[in-house]
């Protein structure tokens, strides 16, 4: 069994207890947050045994095996030194920071400790995209063209100013998917080898709330990006290659328990549905994917979850759209 402790009470955590609760061999321990309203709620609904505002006491917890940090974003840096320094391992939302200053100080300190760490991108552990993999692997589909994606949702009024705006709330999706595409078809070298350019516009909150980048990779590979926190709920996701095109008809970034779906489209055949059944959403999947990799004593995640190098390329790649889009 293994036992989690949990920073941060906002809408995310919920995600995360209910999917602990949905494992067998996972319990939590511990909840930390500042509101103490707000861990007597979770603590009374989810049935946690321990609860504290104060994160130093659950990292100190011998009961405390994993730490999940639900912090915003601008708050994960300290968060997870803070854990590694106390030997925990951390599984830690997604985006990994909002600097490369921020992430790259993080990146050290689980370095340092030689402990288990990996960023939520919940997503990447879903069994639909291990059958991406699969199908982008597959020389039948040919090689890789050009990829276009999108992720729009109204949330700016909802998300913390100092989490960075549309890029590192939502752009971080597509951002992410595009590196998983060009990494399987291209080469692990291929994502970093690149020239982008990027347009936004700033929203109330002075952060970006729409912004778009068109990227060529050195291989002559092309993308195009868009993202916004400022109107919509809707996404895309298409990749292009020699042989046909690839679009998922269901959200790569939400998949919810039932059937998650692409479309393979051949220039040439008839178009084949490529059907994932799972009876747990996401976030299920993420925490099944932290206990296979605890049990086995591993320090990061096997793909298409994400290792601290993807997470660190990712954040690259996010910082640079954001310089591109600011005036």
């Amino acid at each position: 069994m293994l036992r989690w402790g949990i920073i941060g009470t906002g809408f995310i955590s919920h995600a995360m207890l209910g999917a602990i609760r949905a494992s067998e061999r996972s319990s939590v321990a511990m909840i930390c947050g500042r509101n103490e309203a707000a861990l007597d709620a979770l603590a009374a609904q989810y049935d946690i045994p321990a609860s504290t505002t104060d994160q130093a006491t659950l990292l100190a917890n011998a009961d405390v095996d994993v730490v999940y940090i639900a912090l915003p974003n601008h708050l994960h840096r300290a968060a997870t030194e803070a854990a590694m320094a106390a030997g925990k391992p951390v599984l830690c939302e997604k985006s990994l920071t909002t600097t490369m200053e921020d992430a790259n100080a993080l990146a050290a300190s689980v370095r340092r400790a030689e402990t288990f760490f990996v960023e939520g991108l919940m997503y990447l552990a879903h069994p639909l995209m291990e059958q991406l993999v699969t199908v982008l692997r597959d020389p039948s589909v040919g090689e890789l063209r050009s990829v276009s994606g999108f992720y729009a949702a109204d949330i700016w009024q909802v998300v913390n100013p100092a989490g960075g705006g549309t890029l590192y709330n939502l752009g971080c999706y597509p951002v992410s998917l595009l590196h998983l595409v060009v990494q399987t078809m291209c080469g692990q070298e291929a994502f970093a080898a690149r020239q982008l350019t990027g347009f936004g516009n700033l929203g109330k909150d002075a952060t970006l709330q729409d912004a778009s980048v068109s990227v060529r990779f050195d291989n002559g590979v092309l993308a195009n990006l868009h993202s916004t926190d400022g109107h919509g709920l809707a996404h895309e996701f298409v990749i292009v290659t020699t042989k046909g095109t690839l679009r998922f008809a269901t959200n790569p970034w939400l998949p919810e328990p039932g059937e998650s779906r692409m479309i393979w489209q051949p220039y040439d055949g008839p178009t084949r549905d490529i059907v994932v059944r799972s009876e747990q959403d996401a976030f299920y999947h993420q925490t099944r994917m932290v206990e296979r990799a605890l049990r086995c004593g591993a320090e990061a995640a096997d793909r298409p979850s994400p290792r601290l190098s993807d997470s660190l390329e990712i954040m690259q790649f996010l910082t640079e759209w954001e310089a591109a889009c600011r005036p």
